[in-house]
């Protein structure tokens, strides 16, 4: 267990006092994991954890690595050092192993994320959208406007993506949902979606309406290097 301390601060606590400590909370909450849970992964006391995510916290390069470990990310992620920077430029990695997922496997990894491309055809011509989404049981729905390309899936057979990337050990995992889409109706249905949903639409407002893709194949893989670090239990790893 390490030693870290949490020096005394004049922050606010229970809101994060640093860019360090709100990806740290934020990522946190996506994976549902406690501080005390994330603490034992990253071999630090809980109040240390609580520090770093509530105070302007600098803690060394041993903490950070662990505690991107934890949370099944990167020290970059966590610093906001890949914030502008494109994915997929990191250097193949030596023996990398292939990895088919299979149906449990890419619903877990689906619920940990909250971003994920549909796609739809629109004048006969295909077309991808960036979409904001939600799983509530093996449902997989996102918010759009009545009118928009992501509404065009209603009513036709749709694919949603979903990848996680790491460039610092270039590994990572994709996974695809292919099913049917329907609009959303009835008040508590669409309630259910609303009090689950990780965040409201990105681009703004006016995105009321709820679509439902209700996925009949999953498949995915997962792109694993040995040597690298893996997975805490019960998150995910990284794609490519």
């Amino acid at each position: 267990m390490t030693t870290e301390q949490a020096p005394g601060s004049g922050a606010a606590p229970g809101r994060p006092g640093s860019d360090l400590g709100r990806r740290a909370a934020l990522r946190r909450q996506q994976l549902g994991l406690t501080r005390e849970e994330v603490a034992a992964r990253a071999a630090a006391s809980p109040g240390y954890v609580q520090y770093v995510e509530e105070h302007p916290a600098e803690p060394d390069i041993g903490f950070l690595l662990r505690l991107a470990h934890a949370l099944d990310t990167t020290v970059a992620d966590l610093t906001g050092g890949t914030a502008d920077l494109p994915e997929g430029f990191g250097k193949a990695a030596a023996h990398p192993e292939v990895l088919a997922l299979g149906p449990a496997e890419c619903r877990e990894l689906l619920s940990t994320h909250g971003i994920g491309r549909v796609a739809v055809t629109i004048n006969d011509a295909p077309a991808v959208f960036p979409v904001n989404y939600t799983v509530v049981d093996d449902v997989i729905a996102y918010r759009t406007h009545a009118d928009s390309g992501p509404a065009a899936a209603a009513g036709h057979e749709a694919a949603l993506e979903v990848d996680h990337i790491d460039d610092a050990f270039s590994q990572g995992w994709s996974v695809l949902a292919v099913g049917p889409a329907e609009v959303v109706t009835g008040f508590y249905a669409s309630r259910k979606f609303e009090e689950q949903a990780y965040t409201a639409p990105w681009v703004g407002g006016g995105r009321y309406q709820w679509i439902a893709l209700r996925p009949t194949r999953l498949s995915g893989r997962r792109i694993r290097v040995p040597g690298a670090p893996a997975a805490p239990t019960g998150s995910t790893d990284a794609d490519a």
